[in-house]
Parts: structure tokens; C-alpha cells; sequence
């Protein structure tokens, strides 16, 4: 079974490309599932098809599904739902706010999170796709079982559970202890999906952005962070491409032409060696099979969406006494002749009077820059400790 997750900022288009992805998957004779796991779902829309908190089928080998947490919680976790909605009215919360409280920090996700896990199990289809809500939430999505427990741990620690069941057990009559040991199931399984996402020869992340700067950067960051904590991004997609004929001289588009044909340039030599995909403006909104099968076979043309396009990290990590050395694949250089400044979270590479940015994580931002080297396109920065 084959993983593609997309994520993006927002607006960008990542439902229209994964569910374009999932048609030539479909096409392609894979038995495929697209899945929404961003709240405001626009996946329905995209496939013209109402879909459903369970999969529904679209066309032949391909099915649709649009998560939604109280389904997922009243069909999977209910002794949990119900061992929070006693302890918030046990604490004199009322009954519709105790329902709204019961969907914890991060279930929305944690349910997209346990049907994944379901799938794999399975075995069900040959191919899920994910239709992720935007980057920042996609990054919570991907650490959320750490996120989850730590919240828990504070919010019910254990021997609170304990000391209290019996209590509660004699006022509501809810067997609190079963709703317990279903949180600790769901830990073991959050952390078990978790695995699957981070195995490079199961999921794939593809990033898909516009030619704009504000896009460009945010798909950065992500990558940044998406390559920190292990997960493998296979390709970027870059959408909505205005053809160049659009920019003439005097046209309404001119300025955005001009700006998108360096923002293109950038995109380039800032995400090599990816395999970058683009998608030119289809001039309308994008609805239905027939528009999606359209963008499918521009993205991929004759190549097979399923396919793993790349499988290198060009980013780590290490962690020494008195430093950390951050060591980064830049093939754009091409030249140890450079300057490099530090600016927060944002290190400024100034070659031949132009200026590059590449995004460190934010911890680096109180680290101290002391020295680099460069060598056979991998940058090593040197970032020294210390207090804040």
C-alpha cells in the first residue's frame, strides 16, 4: 500500500491536485482512496460527488471519503467520548459545551490518524491519497502523538483516573477505566501509523505551491521542517502557472508574469533535486472528473503517479558538545565563493549579487552562527549554543 500525503498553504490548490492524483491512480488500475482531512472539506466539491464520513465510490477503483470527528469518535472511541463528556460534567460543565470539550486537542487529526492506521491494517486499497488541511496543521497532524500524550498526561494524569474512577463510576455509572484503556489503545496506535508515515517506501509527501513569494516561502519552511523530523517529500507541484502570453506588454497580467517567471527560477533551484511538476492555469474553476483528469495527465503525463520520484534527505541535523551542525544538499550554489549572513530562523546566501534564503527550524533562532564550509553542493553550518 502506497501513502501520498499533500499539504500546502492554503489556497493553493491541494485538493484539486490530490484528487486529480487520485483519478490517475484510479486510472491506472490502483484500487485508490482520496481522504479530506481538513475540516473545511472542499473535497466533495472537487469530485462533483457527495461524499460521505465513510468511502464512497466515485468512478471504477476510486473512492472518496471526508473525515468528521463525532462520526469517527461515536463509531470508534465512544468509551473515550464518553469517560470525557463524565469528567467535564462531573466538573459542572454543561452538557453541549461537554460534548463540544470532548473532541480533545488534536482528535480532529487523530481520527485521520486512525483511519489511516485502519487502512494499512487492512489492506484494503493499493493507494491513499490525503488531502491534508494547510501546512501548519499538516506539521501538527505529523507530531501530533507526542503533542496528544503530552496534553493528556497534564490534562488527566493517570492516578487522577484511578483515584477518581470509583466515584464517578457510583454517580454516572460509566465504566471510566474502559474508557482509559481505549486512550492508551489509541496512543499505541498513534504511534504505530506514525511509523508508516515516516517508512519512505510507504509515504510519500508532495508539496504543492503557487509562483508567489508569500507561497514560496511557506513551502520552504515546510520542507525545512518536513525533512527535520524524517518525513520523505517525493516532489513539488507547482499550480496555476499563468501562460507567458498573458504577460505581454500592456496586458492586465504584466507585472504578474514577469514576477512569476523569477518566483518559477527560484522554485527551481531552491527545492533541486526534487522533481518539480507544474500545472498551468486551467482558466476556471476545477470541478468534475473530466477537468481533474485534464490536470492528472499534465502533472504526470505518462509517468506513474504512485511512483516514489525521490527518496534523498537533503537535510540534517547534529547535535555536538558545543554546537549544532546543520548540513544542507544546495545544488544552486555551485560556487564556495559566496557570503552567508544569519537573520533569526533565516539563513542569506549573497552570490554574485543576488540573495538566497533557506530556512533553518526555529530553535536556531537564538543560535549563534560561527562559521560554515562548502563542499561537493552540501552546505555545514556551525551554530554555537548558548542561553537566551
Amino acid at each position: 500500500m502506497r501513502i501520498i500525503l499533500f499539504t500546502g498553504k492554503g489556497g493553493v490548490g491541494k485538493t484539486t491536485t490530490a484528487a486529480a492524483t487520485a483519478l490517475r491512480c484510479a486510472q491506472e488500475g490502483y484500487r485508490t482512496l482520496v481522504v479530506s482531512t481538513d475540516p473545511a472539506h472542499s473535497l466533495s466539491d472537487a469530485l462533483n460527488v457527495e461524499l460521505k464520513p465513510e468511502p464512497t465510490q466515485v468512478a471504477e477503483n476510486l473512492w472518496g471519503q471526508e473525515f468528521d470527528v463525532y462520526y469517527s469518535m461515536k463509531k470508534h472511541w465512544d468509551n473515550m467520548r464518553n469517560l470525557m463528556l463524565t469528567i467535564f460534567r462531573w466538573r459542572g460543565v454543561k452538557n453541549i459545551v461537554a460534548e463540544e470539550l470532548s473532541v480533545l486537542p488534536g482528535m480532529e487529526e487523530a481520527s485521520a490518524f486512525l483511519w489511516i492506521e485502519q487502512y494499512y491494517r487492512e489492506k484494503t486499497w493499493d493507494v491513499l491519497i490525503i488531502d491534508s488541511a494547510p501546512t501548519g496543521e499538516t506539521l501538527t497532524l505529523l507530531s501530533l502523538p507526542q503533542v496528544m500524550q503530552s496534553w493528556l498526561t497534564k490534562a488527566l494524569p493517570k492516578i487522577a483516573i484511578k483515584t477518581l474512577g470509583s466515584i464517578i463510576r457510583r454517580t454516572s455509572g460509566v465504566p471510566i477505566d474502559k474508557g482509559f484503556e481505549e486512550l492508551e489503545k489509541l496512543f499505541n496506535k498513534l504511534e504505530s501509523v506514525q511509523k508508516i508515515m515516516l517508512d519512505s517506501t510507504v509515504c510519500s509527501i508532495r508539496i504543492v505551491a503557487n509562483p508567489e513569494r508569500m507561497v514560496i516561502q511557506e513551502a520552504k519552511r515546510a520542507y525545512t521542517y518536513l525533512q527535520l523530523y524524517g518525513y520523505n517529500v517525493d516532489a513539488i507541484i507547482v499550480n496555476r502557472i499563468l501562460p507567458e502570453e498573458m504577460g505581454a506588454k500592456g496586458a492586465i497580467f504584466e507585472k504578474y508574469v514577469k514576477s512569476q517567471t523569477e518566483y518559477l527560477q527560484e522554485i527551481d533551484e531552491s527545492f533541486s533535486p526534487l522533481p518539480i511538476f507544474k500545472v498551468n492555469h486551467v482558466g476556471q474553476e476545477v470541478f468534475g472528473l473530466d477537468l481533474l483528469n485534464n490536470i492528472g495527465k499534465e502533472i504526470y503525463g505518462d509517468q506513474d503517479p504512485k511512483k516514489i520520484f525521490h527518496r534523498e534527505s537533503p537535510f540534517a541535523v547534529k547535535e555536538e558538545k558545543d554546537h549544532y551542525v546543520i548540513s544542507m544538499h544546495l545544488p544552486f550554489i555551485g560556487s564556495s565563493d559566496f557570503k552567508l549572513y544569519k537573520y533569526g530562523d533565516e539563513l542569506v546566501i549573497s552570490l554574485n549579487g543576488r540573495r538566497k534564503s533557506v530556512y533553518l527550524p526555529r530553535f536556531a533562532n537564538y543560535l549563534e552562527l560561527d562559521g560554515y564550509e562548502f563542499k561537493d553542493n552540501w552546505l555545514k553550518v556551525k551554530l554555537r549554543k548558548g542561553g537566551i
